[in-house]
């Protein structure tokens, strides 16, 4: 009985850890669905946004720790709302000068924001060096939750899943409860004739590519509560990024969730019974497998050409 209630304890954590890398996959994966889903935009910057979201938060944990460390608790919320305007003000100005020049040519968005990943990284190495960094995190980021004996939950995980959730929450709101809303999925179902009913599709272009950046940068911020930062570090997420935008449907949200919660979950699971090298290679198999028979992915909308 207790080899049974162990392996019990061992699942459920093993399910909640899979919980913990569908929150990071779909914080991530959020920000670049809006990006390549609804506009076509192959973005291979968007790891970069991720780690310049991470490095806002490291410096609001110097300066704080430094200057005011009264607001320790309490600077973590700040930060996060320092990485949404930053990432969001460089989303703007890099549609602005590059981005709009190059819709509907996917391979030269591909190289360019590929050129633009290594030079942010370049950027990042030569402000805060090669070595990576972590925040000091407040206190009640620290340890873990126990609903049962024998089964320890880190906080920080819990709070990365209710960022997700919230976020989550708010961009289908604003997706299908808003004006922007509105005109983002007018926009993807007919530019042309969006544009002719007044609809200014440069500016819904420029909005959301911004708040793709935006929310890449909050997955940033959350990120250091499980993880230390480096100049490279987004890049090492943008592949898991785009298979999960893709194998749930390029221009669906539901499916990014879907797809996110799919992938880790088995990731995850996998892991309890191999290596962590041949659980991501059985995860990712069957994902090929899976996009080879249905190649519009888990969901899909009907666009008009």
């Amino acid at each position: 009985m207790e080899s049974f209630s162990d392996l019990g304890a061992i699942l459920l954590m093993q399910g909640f850890n899979g919980l913990s890398v569908f929150s990071v996959l779909l914080l991530m994966a959020l920000g670049l669905a809006i990006i390549f889903g609804q506009m076509g935009v192959i973005n291979m910057a968007h790891g970069e946004f991720l780690a310049v979201g991470a490095y806002c938060t490291y410096l609001c944990s110097e300066l704080v720790q430094q200057y005011a460390p009264g607001l320790m608790p309490a600077y973590f919320f700040v930060a996060i709302l320092l990485a949404f305007a930053v990432t969001f003000s460089l989303g703007w100005m890099v549609e602005w000068l590059m981005i709009r020049h190059l819709y509907r040519r996917p391979l030269d968005t591909l190289l360019a924001t590929w050129g633009l990943s290594l030079v942010l990284q370049q950027t990042l190495r030569s402000l805060f060096g090669p070595r990576e960094v972590s925040p000091t995190l407040p206190e009640w980021l620290m340890g873990s939750w126990q609903p049962l004996d024998g089964v320890d939950i880190p906080i920080n995980g819990l709070f990365v899943m209710s960022i997700s959730i919230v976020l989550t929450g708010a961009l289908l709101l604003a997706l299908f409860r808003s004006t922007w809303g509105l005109h983002v999925r007018a926009t993807v179902q007919n530019r042309a004739m969006s544009g002719a009913v007044g609809i200014d599709t440069k500016r819904v272009d420029r909005v959301t590519f911004s708040l793709g950046c935006g929310i890449a940068g909050i997955a940033g911020a959350a990120f250091t509560t499980i993880g230390s930062t480096g100049p490279t570090s987004g890049s090492l997420y943008i592949v898991d990024t785009f298979l999960t935008v893709v194998f749930g449907g390029a221009a669906s949200l539901f499916g990014t969730i879907a797809s996110a919660f799919v992938i880790a979950q088995t990731q995850s699971i996998s892991e309890f019974f191999m290596t962590g090298s041949m659980a991501k290679v059985l995860t990712l198999s069957a994902i090929v497998i899976i996009l080879m028979l249905r190649p519009q992915g888990l969901f899909s909308i009907k666009v008009r050409k």
